[in-house]
């Protein structure tokens, strides 16, 4: 058999077809490689949608979370409104009673949203709920009982949302009460 038959002859034609089978087979994977690009940009694209709408649905929530809040206080600005107009006719006790019932409208309002103020004056300081501004000496209360309130403590949900700042009492010196016999 001569070199030329056997390049030319039967296994040429298999070498042929198996090298067409492969370069088929090569065109089948990359379009498939291909497609799976495509899926996976069409993929991130769509993430990164998903990601931005739920940025701005965050945003949107977040400048008008308060918004039935602030709704709930506009009276109470108009109020304040008419006290502050009243006070000008005549300054006395409508004024003082005006803006008593403004703070216990705000009260009112604020407690509908879970805000509650909570009594210090007479417990035992608790640094959870009080924040200590002042010692003084008070014979008449155990140490370390809240003697004295500058600014209301409220919980907002029975959390603490702004501690009671407070005067503390302390139980008098002994060598106060030495040097002064």
């Amino acid at each position: 058999m001569s070199e030329s038959s056997f390049v030319n002859g039967p296994l040429a034609d298999e070498r042929d077809e198996e090298i067409q089978r492969l370069r088929e087979a090569l065109e089948a994977k990359t379009r498939e490689l291909e497609a799976q690009q495509d899926r996976y940009v069409r993929a991130v694209a769509e993430f990164d949608n998903v990601r931005k709408r739920n940025a701005r649905e965050r945003d949107e929530y977040t400048r008008y979370a308060n918004e039935s809040v602030l709704r709930d206080l506009l009276p109470v600005l108009d109020n304040f409104d008419r006290a502050l107009q009243a006070a000008r006719a005549e300054p006395t006790a409508a004024v003082t009673a005006g803006v008593e019932l403004i703070q216990r409208e705000l009260l009112r309002v604020l407690e509908k949203f879970g805000l509650t103020p909570f009594v210090s004056v007479g417990q035992p300081f608790d640094p959870e709920r009080h924040e200590a501004v002042a010692r003084v000496q008070r014979p008449d209360l155990p140490d370390m009982t809240v003697a004295g309130e500058t600014a209301r403590g409220y919980l907002l949900n029975g959390r603490v949302l702004r501690p009671a700042m407070v005067t503390v009492a302390m139980a008098p010196d002994d060598r106060d009460a030495g040097s002064s016999s």
